[in-house]
Parts: C-alpha cells; structure tokens; sequence
C-alpha cells in the first residue's frame, strides 16, 4: 500500500528539502505544491524536486486550494488504497508522527486521521493557544462532536475519500475547518492520535494571518449573527410598532406585537440563512417544516421571558426583548446548523 506526504508550501526555506528526504527515507513518496512563492524560491522547489513531485503556479491561492490541488493529482495518479497524509512545510511535524498518522489511517479506511497537538504546555504561543481554544468550541458547537486539535495540519486518509475532500469549500485556512463540518454530516469518521507539539522560532515560518484568515474560519457563525442582527432589526421595528399600538391591551398586547413582529422576521431570517449563510440544497418544504418548529419553540420561550422580565420585574419592554434574545441566539445558531438545515441536504461547497 502507497503512501504519499501531500505537502502545500509558500515561501518555504531548506526545511522542507529536510523533511522531503526523511519522508522518502521512511518509504513515503511526496507531492508538493508550490503555492505561488515567486521566483526567489525556485532554487528551493528545484532541491526538493529530487525527492518528491513538484507542483506549481504563479499566483498563491491558498492553503485550502493547495490541498485540492494536490489531492486532484494524487486522485489522477494513485490507486484508491493509497493512504495520503498532509504534513505542513514549517517543520511543526515529526517524520515520526507523520509515519504513525498513516499507520493508523491504513487501518481505518472510512476515517480521517487527526494528529493533535497538546497545548496544555507552557512554551505554546499564546496565538496558537487562544485560536485554538476558540475554533474548538466553534467546532463542538456546531458539529456536537469534541476534537482537540482543530487547527491542525497532520492527518492521514485513504486516498478513497479525495472526491468527498474536494468538493468541500474554502481556498485558504478555512478550509480545514470546513473538512471537519463536513464530516459528521456525510458519515466520515474523525479519530485522533497524540503528536509531538513543535513550534520552531515562537512558529515565525506560518503564514498564517491573524484577522482575515480567522474571520475565514469564523465566516459560519459570523453571517449566521449577521443574518441575525438583520432580523432582529426588522424584529424590533415591528415590535416597537405593534407594542405601543396594542398598548391599551397590557399583557395581550404585548404578545400580539411580540408574535406578529417574529413572524415577519422569523421568515426573512429563514430565507437568508436558507441561501446565504447555510446554503441548503435541501427541500424548501421540509427546511421550513423544521424552521417553523424551531421558530414557534423559540417564540414560546422568548415571549414568556419577556412577560416576566416586564411584568414580574418591571423591565422596560425593548430592554427585555434584547435581554432574551441575546440569551437564545446560542441555541438557534446550535439547532439550526445542526438540525434545521444540518444533515445531508446540506450543500459545502
């Protein structure tokens, strides 16, 4: 059985022709993909083209195409039971855990093999720390599944799933967050393995950039609060509206201005999510079945929190629907990625 170390590289340094020849030492062969580094790194990809296939193009793309890249060409080139193992260029993974990743991945041939690293340690960047920290409880919120590395770059599958891997979405860092939401869905299987945690130089060989790329691997969860803010604008129009028109009707009133106002927003909310932040592919009928009983559970919990923060505590009615509404956006993004528009039907592309 095959393995091939797929290797996506950007302005790499002697590092890499390091790593490539310890790989080919172990029995690996290697594809590595040049992600538009210039010409100053020619001499570089030249080196590491004596130990491994050398893909390249001018302009960088990003991690994210770099890997579907390189995985449309193993597809092309290799059988289906080749084990293929990303490892990145910046000397962050030990040959060792590579060779073991991929031990452990021949012998799950329907799983996706994750290396983690544990950052429990003193010496990690306190970045890399506090992102991780973050995209995992992102992950586990989504997904309902806990892994403990999800930013890592070492994992090991069976070349059998590369269609799969390629039509999932994302050209840049967000792409591996991607990987990893669509694999609970499609019935992929994620398994961990402990990995050595290395950081060469406080990790000053990623590319990595701190602001864009995170709000590319945030981009979910940031146009799920987007979608939203924008219903809950419309949501609080209409409220404010209806309340102080139904306001001879006390308690009555105050529900009234409080469902028809959700109605309005609840389908525009629908809509959007549907198309633009969830981008089902799914049945219109059954996604609206699904949203209308997560809409109706929400509206009961909501316009009960509201009457009694107004009328047992003597709220103002706005500041209460903010308090309430702030305190269920959790559990609509959870039910609605999950549940809603979550399952097969879901489109990663």
């Amino acid at each position: 059985m095959t393995t091939v170390a797929l290797i996506p590289s950007y302005q790499p340094d002697e590092r890499l022709t390091d790593l490539l020849s310890a790989l080919r030492a172990r029995g690996m062969e290697g594809v590595v993909i040049d992600d538009g580094s210039g010409m100053q790194y020619r001499g570089i990809f030249s080196e590491a083209s004596r130990f491994a296939t050398v893909i390249g193009y001018e302009t960088n793309q990003g991690k994210g195409h770099a890997l579907k890249r390189g995985l449309s060409y193993i597809h092309d080139h290799f059988d289906d039971d080749t084990v293929v193992v990303t490892v990145d260029a910046d000397g962050q993974h030990d040959v060792d855990d590579v060779v073991y990743c991929a031990s452990v991945a021949k012998q799950a041939q329907d799983a996706i093999v994750l290396g983690c690293r544990n950052f429990s340690a003193a010496d990690i960047p306190l970045r890399s720390r506090l992102g991780n920290t973050i995209t995992c409880g992102v992950y586990r919120l989504a997904s309902g599944l806990h892994v403990s590395d999800t930013q890592t770059g070492l994992r090991a599958f069976s070349a059998a799933l590369i269609d799969f891997l390629v039509g999932i979405g994302g050209e840049r860092y967000e792409y591996e967050m991607n990987v990893l939401l669509a694999c609970p869905p499609n019935h992929v299987e994620i398994r961990e393995v402990p990995i050595r945690t290395i950081y060469e130089d406080n990790n000053a060989g990623s590319h990595f950039r701190t602001v864009q790329d995170s709000v590319r691997i945030y981009a979910g969860i940031l146009s799920f609060m987007a979608s939203s803010f924008a219903s809950l604008l419309v949501d609080y129009a209409l409220f404010g509206l209806l309340s102080g028109l139904l306001a001879s009707f006390g308690g009555a009133g105050l529900a009234v201005a409080n469902v028809g106002a959700r109605i309005v927003s609840a389908t525009v909310n629908f809509l959007v999510n549907r198309n633009l932040v969830f981008h089902s592919t799914g049945s219109l009928y059954v996604s609206a079945v699904r949203y209308g009983m997560l809409a109706a559970g929400l509206l009961m919990l909501n316009t009960l929190g509201i009457l009694t923060l107004v009328r047992l505590l003597g709220m103002p009615a706005l500041a209460a629907k903010f308090l309430v509404e702030a305190s269920l956006f959790v559990m609509s993004w959870v039910a609605q990625n999950r549940v809603v528009f979550g399952g097969e039907e879901r489109a990663w592309a």
